[in-house]
């Protein structure tokens, strides 16, 4: 019997732009409506698509009957109060990340999901890139062996970047290097230590009341041996644009490449000291998606150099990850299935940057990630 496709709305339309032709082409999904603040904005993008359902108001497109699940990919400030509204209207939602600035939201998309069996899925994207589904698989064959320790990074110069940006604490948007560490055994972090290091403009104080230049976080893995480094740079950091992932086992390790561009290392134990690092050249794993939606892994909306979104120019693209978050988003809501990551493996990374924060004012003190975080 052919499942009946989800009725799919975006809103924000500048990185949102990005999974229109995505939803547009998947076989289970109907892109029907789009929403943007600034009409100019909204019609341009309306009309490049041909989506005739165009909304400036949010609230008045969740009361939109025919949409079945919202994609939210608005401003950081704005996604746990819009996660929460679309929750309550009755819609499915997939935002991008993170969860929400707080804690106490993070708590209510919990709730809410919990109460009304509506899915929520962060979307994530390192935990859906071609070199973390490299990683993956190598771990799911057994290949890496026992799993000794993980470690990933995030840095980027977001100077001149507006709004909300100046200032912004390292960790409080720390999903990119928290969601690997987690996810490649879809693990829980059970508590955090967190150090700043270094310190930003004075300039740039006043605005969060935060000096750090990096935060590096120690993440103690739940009912495991295991705990994880990950660090984080927004400002005044002399650091190409790096979201990075590595995993060390006994038998294989993985470490992303220092430069954008460059092969995996992977290193294989018990071999002459000469022989263990091999560079591997990522494999795309276009294969797991279905056929409509594999160009999208290296394509963005736009063919042309010059308007190619942002993580397309600085970042190659998230690692081809875009299809696959729509892919697990719509399959999960066909099959009545749990995304990855759910709320609640949400709310556990997402809380570990903000509670890895509140570590570091308090000179790395250990915090415990909060119960509603656990399965």
């Amino acid at each position: 019997m052919q499942q009946r496709r989800i009725n799919i709305a975006i809103a924000g339309l500048g990185f949102g732009a990005e999974f229109i032709p995505i939803y547009q082409q998947h076989p289970g999904a109907n892109l029907v409506a789009i929403c943007q603040r600034t009409r100019s904005r909204l019609d341009e993008i309306g009309d490049a698509f041909n989506i005739q359902k165009r909304y400036v108001d949010y609230d008045e497109m969740l009361q939109d009957p025919e949409i079945d699940a919202v994609h939210i990919n608005t401003p950081i400030p704005d996604h746990g109060a819009q996660s929460i509204k679309a929750l309550k209207a009755g819609k499915h939602v997939a935002c991008t990340v993170p969860m929400a600035t707080t804690v106490e939201e993070c708590e209510e998309i919990v709730r809410l999901c919990k109460e009304t069996g509506l899915t929520y899925m962060m979307m994530e994207t390192v935990v859906y890139s071609r070199e973390f589904l490299f990683m993956k698989e190598l771990y799911d064959k057994g290949e890496l062996g026992k799993v000794q320790f993980l470690k990933a990074s995030h840095q980027q110069d977001m100077d001149g970047w507006p709004g909300y940006w100046p200032g912004l604490p390292p960790m409080y948007y720390a999903t990119h290097c928290v969601g690997p560490v987690l996810g490649l055994l879809r693990s829980e972090a059970e508590y955090v230590s967190c150090f700043g290091s270094g310190t930003i403009r004075e300039d740039m104080h006043g605005f969060y009341g935060s000096p750090y230049a990096v935060e590096t976080t120690q993440i103690k893995l739940r009912n495991s041996d295991l705990s994880a480094h990950v660090y984080r740079s927004l400002f005044d950091v002399a650091r190409q644009y790096r979201e990075s992932f590595e995993v060390y086992g006994s038998l294989k390790s993985v470490e992303w490449p220092l430069i954008e561009g460059k092969p995996l290392v992977v290193h294989t134990a018990k071999k002459p000291e000469p022989e263990i690092p091999e560079e591997v050249e990522c494999p795309d794993f276009a294969k797991l998606l279905p056929e409509e939606i594999r160009r999208f892994t290296t394509k963005g909306v736009y063919d042309a150099d010059e308007h190619q979104h942002l993580s397309f120019a600085q970042g190659g693209g998230h690692g081809g990850s875009h299809p696959h978050l729509v892919h697990a988003f719509v399959k999960a809501l066909q099959e009545g299935s749990s995304p990855y990551p759910n709320a609640v493996q949400s709310a556990n990374i997402t809380c570990v940057g903000i509670l890895a924060h509140e570590s570091a004012k308090q000179g790395g003190k250990i915090i415990e990630l909060p119960a509603f975080t656990l399965a």
